[in-house]
């Protein structure tokens, strides 16, 4: 079997800056979309919980519906037995009967006037009720439609952009496969610990690209002659030079027309 052809310093460079114009690139389709997907998520999750209060409001309101017509069925049994009451009074032996009868329609006539004051209160409840489920009812409407809006202009980024970012990850992948694991990771520990993602940049006017420590000249001329991997003293991100960067920023173009 033959062995694993050892790749040299200058190959890993340019896989390394190829990675990170990718990862660059992917990161700046992720920006476009911004919070917008969890905007979205939250407003979801916003109409979906109105909902849910929107049905508890109105099942609260059938409740009380069915309390009043407790009530009043209570208030008719009340009437009857006042009927009953009154018309056996007609017909007592005693004036203990009699009082034990007025005694009874006494009580049913303070029942009655309990039902009554409890359907009052409970179409109090209905009146307060009815205000909140139209409040609701518009403020939901008003989510939905913002909902709608703002879910159509994610569909329409993510239309433009799924497909480029779901090809840009696969090279991503393709890429770091070309590197060895020890360099991949040190290249993802960079990316998460600097700003802007950048792990590998070049050396631009005597400096790393986006800082403004200058670089040595000693160490420029080793950058250039692409025999080691240097990194950035202050930031830590690997360098290289600026015409290794230009050749593989014109190749990593056609790479995204490609995608796209």
């Amino acid at each position: 079997m033959a062995a694993k052809k050892e790749i040299t310093v200058e190959e890993k460079l340019r896989a390394l800056y190829d990675l990170q114009l990718i990862d660059s690139r992917i990161d700046e389709i992720r920006n476009v979309r911004g919070e917008l997907p969890l905007e979205v998520e939250d407003l979801a999750d916003e109409v979906e919980g109105m909902k849910t209060r929107l049905e508890k409001l109105v099942s609260g309101l059938d409740t009380i519906e069915d309390d009043i017509k407790g009530k009043k069925l209570l208030i008719e049994e009340a009437k009857e037995l006042i009927k009953k009451y009154t018309k056996q009074q007609d017909n007592v032996r005693n004036n203990r009967e009699f009082n034990s009868l007025t005694k009874e329609v006494e009580f049913q006539e303070l029942e009655m006037q309990l039902a009554e004051k409890h359907i009052r209160e409970f179409k109090a409840q209905i009146e307060q009720k009815t205000a909140v489920i139209e409040d609701t009812k518009v403020q939901l409407v008003k989510r939905e439609d913002h909902l709608k809006h703002k879910q159509k202009e994610l569909d329409e980024i993510l239309g433009e952009t799924e497909k480029e970012e779901a090809a840009l990850v696969k090279e991503s992948e393709k890429y770091e496969k070309q590197i060895e694991e020890r360099l991949v990771k040190a290249y993802k520990r960079i990316r998460t610990n600097v700003k802007n993602g950048l792990a590998v940049v070049a050396v631009e006017r005597g400096a790393s690209g986006g800082s403004f420590f200058t670089i040595p000249p000693q160490v420029i001329m080793e950058i250039g002659s692409r025999k080691k991997i240097i990194t950035d003293e202050h930031s830590g991100r690997v360098l290289v030079d600026a015409a290794l960067a230009f050749e593989e920023q014109e190749k990593m173009e056609k790479v995204f027309k490609k995608v796209k």
